[in-house]
């Protein structure tokens, strides 16, 4: 839960997931949608879904028994060097590095490396300098100070380094080069995409959802029909386009938008425009569901957070 997530922010999601599954096994059997909607709001859903495969795994495969080790621990689905290490090291005092963003920056600035850590070959690099200095009677201990120190005094803007216990030795800062480093050349490209919500609504209220079961972003979450779009579409355009597509068997009595201008939704390398049109047809909705049903479904944040304000 804390890989890409602040503490504050995923405390209260790892005590409903402790009380929903007090034991590995509880978690195995659970369902992957009870999973998904305790995890809604988290983002970066792939990681509930390995967190339950690899629950299922050590469960059936391993008796319940976690692994104890580095080698055995990148076994496990969802989990990479970072996490392992730390594992590893953290819970078994194994002498293996942790390499972070904070471990990064420390390195590179003390060192004074201007490696591209954007390049697949700085973590191994940074990894063989990280277990040269580790001391091999207490690996947890380093690994947790260097990225502490990284997190709180080497931080990523404008560090104080006159505080710094290694401004005498920091070949950064003696060369006045403590905001070049790291170096990180490669820029993620974000795309733009332009999504349509269509919320329906019959005489009963009933509604319609369908389920993301193509890879890519909120695999196996639920969403509102969708018309993506290629830039951001007005009332007439999406409007015609969903009747000549025949978008739907109810005919429409009525459709407006719920907000005028897009919501943006900022995932890690792709940005989402995303309207929400309410939309009234004649008769009964086929596989509708009811208001009360609808809130028992994992969705994306941005969806949930559309469905409670309305």
């Amino acid at each position: 839960m804390l890989q890409q997530t602040r503490v504050a922010q995923g405390m209260p999601y790892f005590l409903s997931f402790t009380d929903a599954f007090p034991s590995v096994f509880d978690l195995a059997k659970a369902e992957e949608e009870q999973v998904l909607k305790l995890w809604q709001g988290l983002g970066y859903y792939s990681r509930a879904r390995n967190l339950h495969k690899t629950a299922q795994y050590i469960a059936t495969e391993l008796n319940g028994v976690f692994p104890d080790n580095y080698k055995d621990l990148l076994q496990l689905k969802g989990v990479g060097d970072y996490t392992a290490a730390a594992i590893a090291s953290f819970s078994y005092n194994e002498v293996v590095p942790v390499v972070d963003g904070n471990v990064f920056r420390v390195l590179s600035r003390y060192l004074d490396i201007e490696t591209d850590i954007a390049q697949a070959s700085a973590k191994k690099e940074f990894a063989a300098l990280a277990l040269e200095l580790m001391p091999k009677d207490n690996p947890a201990i380093f690994n947790q100070a260097i990225m502490e120190f990284g997190a709180l005094q080497c931080v990523p803007k404008n560090p104080d380094c006159s505080i710094c216990v290694f401004n005498e030795s920091c070949a950064a800062l003696q060369k006045k080069k403590v905001d070049q480093l790291p170096v990180k050349l490669k820029k993620l490209k974000v795309r733009n995409r332009y999504f349509n919500y269509f919320m329906l609504s019959d005489a009963e209220e009933n509604t319609l959802i369908q389920k993301r079961t193509a890879k890519g972003i909120w695999h196996n979450l639920y969403e509102f029909p969708l018309l993506e779009t290629l830039q951001e579409e007005d009332f007439e355009f999406v409007s015609n386009a969903i009747q000549q597509e025949s978008f739907f068997t109810n005919p429409i009595i009525s459709m407006r938008a719920c907000n005028e201008k897009s919501i943006v939704h900022k995932l890690s390398h792709q940005h989402l425009h995303i309207k929400f049109w309410k939309l009234n047809v004649k008769g009964k909705v086929e596989n509708g569901i009811t208001k009360e049903q609808l809130k028992q479904y994992p969705f994306p944040i941005v969806i949930h957070n559309f469905i409670e304000s309305e």
